[in-house]
């Protein structure tokens, strides 16, 4: 049988050698194929045997290893490297509705940026994902941007570097104002900032105006000097397709953008931790403001970092506090997009004060962790604080917080500093391996195998009744977290200390350390195996 693929090879010693169709050559990467090939092998066929034709189907694919010379780039050719996504800045004055138009544009409203009445919610710059007609871009929201430092007012210096780092990654810019408020001073302030340093195309935008004088009210912000200002809003969308239209005119078209394979690590914990000062030690730099007042970090800090040719989003979240001491405002919302953090990540990495006692609320959030069916990893941070160290002092750390921490007795421990960096250089190695875990499947030959040696030692339990509980055998059901199930004729006679068993005994034999795993039971008729 054969198809257009196809080669005729010739027998000379032991070796197949194609003589007509597609060549094959030996890569690093190897692969197969869906298409029928010719292709160069070892054949145990006789020597002096005519030529034959065949078919790649016939001997199982494309071997490991072996790739089409058709699909290889030609000698001397250089492959383009991907596009990254061009960045749209959106500055402003404090509590013009910037974190509105960002959601408004990503159509992030429920995990977007936090909306307040309240000077200073946004600190740190946020990347929300965006397209608009057949542009795909990332749009960046800043804060409040003030020249002139207040000391009635905190992080003023901080939130404007933020601002400032914005504008000089951005392929354009959006330049927001209220135009329920008309033209301020510190909007003429950013205009003339602009007109001298900003080298990118900037789009005024005129927002809060719903009303039908809209038009009106924009008209005011000629005198900016910034160009033709677009009446917009944030709540109703009103005039943002206009400006849309506007600021996608100019921006690259990215055609073969960076494929997003990148590890999600969210960094979570109590607040004052030093969640964001080991964001900073990660990637290098002040990507996050950081101080001791509690509650700096609000919004979800998503950070793209290379490790070791391995690509990470760390997550930096806000502090969350004891459930009973959080209002519904401001810190509310602060606490929902730390969990969404913990949601959509791979790994959490979760930060415990070395220098404090543990107290029940690193134990909720660990058990958050669990819940969520993430990799976890340990932090024991402030390491370089405490005093009277010695040689048994790491040890001592190490079993404290294990103790303290009955959730996650399979969760790596790393102490360390992120002040000083000491022993940071371990996390991506045990995100690595709590990764490799969670993504782990392991056949039902061996799952069985296991299952076969538990038993032995310890039998299912029996009812007052004489009932007993049965297993017929078990299987790995899905991965991110490893689930298995165990097939057996009732589960309500398996209680909650033969569970464990059953769970512990899996992770004795098989490890998966930095993963939880969930073992499910369910009930079938048929006739015992085990």
């Amino acid at each position: 049988m054969t198809t257009g693929g196809a080669g005729f090879v010739s027998n000379i010693g032991f070796t197949t050698r194609l003589v007509s169709g597609n060549i094959c050559r030996r890569t690093a990467g190897g692969g197969k194929s869906v298409r029928s090939w010719a292709v160069e092998r070892d054949a145990k066929q006789e020597l002096g045997k005519p030529d034959v034709e065949f078919d790649i189907g016939d001997f199982g694919g494309l071997e490991e290893g072996w790739t089409l010379e058709e699909d290889l780039p030609e000698e001397g050719t250089v492959s383009e490297p991907k596009q990254r996504l061009p960045m749209v800045a959106v500055i402003g004055r404090p509590n013009v509705g910037k974190s509105m138009i960002v959601n408004r544009l990503s159509e992030s409203y429920r995990g977007g940026s936090i909306v307040h009445d309240l000077v200073g919610t946004t600190r740190d710059r946020t990347y929300r994902r965006a397209f608009w007609a057949d542009k795909e871009f990332f749009v960046v929201d800043t804060g409040g941007l003030i020249f002139e430092d207040d000391p009635n007012q905190v992080f003023l210096k901080e939130i404007r570097q933020q601002a400032l780092i914005a504008l000089e990654e951005a392929a354009a810019v959006i330049f927001v104002t209220d135009g329920q408020q008309g033209v301020n001073p510190l909007d003429e302030q950013i205009a003339v900032f602009l007109r001298k340093e900003c080298k990118v195309p900037v789009y005024l935008a005129v927002n809060k105006c719903e009303s039908d004088n809209g038009e009106f009210m924009a008209a005011e912000f000629w005198t900016l000097g910034m160009g033709q200002p677009f009446a917009v809003s944030g709540i109703h969308g009103t005039g943002t397709g206009d400006l849309m239209d506007e600021v996608c005119f100019n921006l690259p078209k990215v055609v073969d953008p960076v494929e997003d394979t990148a590890i999600n690590v969210s960094i979570i914990g109590k607040p004052n931790v030093g969640k964001s000062t080991l964001l900073n030690r990660l990637v290098q730099s002040d990507r996050a403001i950081v101080s001791n007042i509690p509650g700096t970090t609000r919004d979800s800090v998503d950070e793209m970092v290379e490790n070791d040719g391995k690509l990470y989003r760390l997550i930096d979240t806000a502090g969350i506090r004891r459930k009973r001491g959080i209002e519904y405002g401001t810190e509310f919302f602060m606490i929902n997009r730390a969990f969404n953090a913990i949601r959509r990540s791979d790994v959490s990495l979760l930060l415990v004060d070395g220098t404090e006692d543990m107290s029940d609320q690193d134990g909720k959030i660990a058990e958050r962790v669990v819940d969520e069916g993430r990799g976890c990893v340990i932090i024991c941070n402030k390491w370089d604080a405490i005093e009277d160290k010695d040689n048994s002092s790491w040890k001592k750390m190490n079993d404290y917080v294990r103790e303290s921490l009955p959730q996650l007795t399979w969760a790596p421990i790393v102490v360390a500093s992120a002040l000083t960096g000491q022993r940071t250089a371990n996390v991506f190695k045990e995100v690595d391996n709590a990764v490799e875990q969670h993504r782990r499947r392991v056949s039902t030959a061996v799952l069985n195998e296991v299952l076969y040696e538990a038993v032995s030692w310890h039998k299912p339990p029996a009812t007052k009744a004489g009932r007993q509980g049965k297993i017929y055998y078990c299987t790995q059901v899905s991965v991110r977290p490893p689930t298995i199930a165990m097939f057996v004729n009732d589960p309500s006679l398996f209680r909650e200390n033969y569970r464990r068993y059953m769970e512990g005994q899996f992770r004795k034999a098989l490890g998966f350390a930095g993963t939880p795993i969930r073992v499910v039971w369910r009930g079938k008729s048929r006739a015992p195996i085990l």
